[in-house]
């Protein structure tokens, strides 16, 4: 895979709840991130006292985040309506040249900043919040 262009990771959001779903408009950067929590079953039986790990189990999480400008006042307003209504709708990040997460995500963190001579921005944060899945690019 060669380089990619940072603007192409893209966070969209189920706008009404029927699979129609829109790039969260004005973000600047993005990130996401996948999580497994391990479960140590070391024991005194351990070969050379190594630490051995249960394959399959334990807790896995994405976290989504993004930051930018105000541009678009129909996704500006449904991101906020979800951190305040604690829903938790279906979300696509588009990985360029790898593929499309998809799954139930829901607004953790929502924050808005502004100076007198520049413009106001936002940060989003997003937990995942049930089963995702991946479709290859």
């Amino acid at each position: 895979m060669s380089a990619q262009n940072g603007k192409d990771l893209l966070i969209k959001v189920d706008m009404t709840g029927t699979g129609s779903f829109t790039t969260i408009a004005g973000l600047r950067a993005t990130r996401i991130s996948f999580n497994a929590e391990s479960v140590d079953v070391t024991s005194l039986d351990s070969a050379g006292g190594w630490r051995e790990l249960l394959g399959g189990a334990g807790v896995r999480s994405a976290n989504l985040s993004g930051s930018g400008v105000f541009r678009d006042a129909s996704t500006d307003e449904r991101a906020r309506q979800l951190f305040f209504d604690g829903e938790t709708p279906a979300f696509q990040v588009v990985i360029p040249d790898f593929g499309t997460v998809e799954g139930p995500f829901q607004v953790t963190a929502l924050e808005y900043a502004g100076s007198h001579n520049g413009e106001a921005t936002y940060e989003l944060s997003l937990a995942s919040a049930g089963a995702l899945t991946f479709t290859a690019a």
